[in-house]
């Protein structure tokens, strides 16, 4: 008989809890080992065709439990314990009781509007932007997910304090560098290291629709302040402005893109080349690409072709600008 109901039982399950209890298992039997990164919240959704919030859901029970952990720059990793056998599946967490006091969160973080964006930009660092929900935000904070609507309203209002948040912490330089050209560069090194710091921003910061925030914002207003204090008319001092800042985004892109593939693969971007290394052999051995492989200085340097296409940029919009400005 009870061969015949555990079936049953398990059908009736949560999805959640039916993704959770197959990882689990997979962690007791040393399937997945310690140190070896469990599915991202996007491979869920591929693998069992669940949606973000229940793919979500399944790593923050884990995490919960202590069986997975967060590396920055690696994504979610088996932790050193190992989950007690079960007999039935995990059901949902039991109710506070009317007087019972939640669990603090492991730093015992007061929860506020600055803890909850700093613990989102801190997922958004390590998971990308896929992993930042609300309940997740809750989770690392030890509290209800309720809880944070009493400080931030909604998701969008989330994500738009972890813009201004990030941006906050990069100001345009002030006093602004004397020359034209060496302004712009200075600003944009700024705008570049946020991205890098933070690659979810970039998506965020589209010309066409960005997230703004007074922060933000900042930027665009010191860039065109630069260009007016060196006599240059506010509608190309604008156009100079949005033209840069695409550059610095079509850049940071390519580091986001590269960001959230090596948080699905594990790869990161030079063992992501190294492995390629029998494809570009065999691209090398067909003859075709002579000029192509006469330089052979490894993967592309992010930096590096940032600096060399902004001071391209910067000179031919100069010159530009100048004669514009007679």
């Amino acid at each position: 008989m009870d061969g015949h109901t555990a079936p049953e039982d398990r059908r009736a399950a949560p999805v959640s809890v039916r993704i959770a209890a197959e990882l689990r298992r997979d962690i007791a039997a040393g399937r997945l080992r310690p140190g070896e990164r469990v599915p991202s919240t996007r491979e869920i959704t591929r693998r069992w065709g669940v949606a973000m919030a229940t793919a979500t859901k399944v790593i923050t029970t884990l995490r919960q439990e202590g069986l997975v952990r967060t590396l920055p720059g690696v994504g979610t990793v088996v932790g050193e314990s190992r989950p007690a056998p079960r007999t039935a599946p995990q059901g949902p967490a039991a109710p506070i009781r009317p007087g019972e006091r939640r669990r603090p969160g492991a730093a015992g973080t007061r929860l506020t509007r600055t803890a909850i964006v700093r613990t989102a930009v801190g997922i958004a660092d390590t998971e990308g932007l896929d992993g930042v929900s609300m309940r997740r935000v809750a989770a690392e904070l030890g509290a209800a997910p309720m809880a944070l609507y009493r400080h931030v309203p909604a998701k969008e209002d989330l994500l738009r304090l972890m813009v201004e948040a990030v941006f906050a912490e990069h100001p345009p330089p002030e006093p602004a560098p004397e020359g034209m050209r060496e302004a712009l560069a200075a600003g944009a090194r700024v705008q570049w290291r946020l991205c890098r710091r933070h690659p979810w921003v970039v998506p965020l910061m589209s010309i066409a629709r960005p997230v703004l925030t007074p922060s933000s914002v900042d930027h665009t207003e010191w860039a065109v302040r630069v260009l007016k204090g060196h006599g240059v008319g506010a509608p190309e001092a604008l156009n100079a402005v949005v033209a840069l800042t695409g550059y610095v985004l079509g850049m940071a892109a390519q580091v986001s893109d590269d960001t959230e593939a090596a948080h699905e693969t594990g790869l990161r971007h030079a063992q992501w080349w190294a492995a390629r290394e029998p494809e570009l052999s065999r691209l090398e051995a067909t003859g075709r690409y002579p000029h192509l492989f006469a330089y052979t200085a490894g993967p592309p340097d992010f930096d590096e072709t940032f600096e060399f296409g902004l001071e391209g940029f910067l000179a031919g919009l100069e010159a530009r600008l100048r004669t514009a400005a007679g």
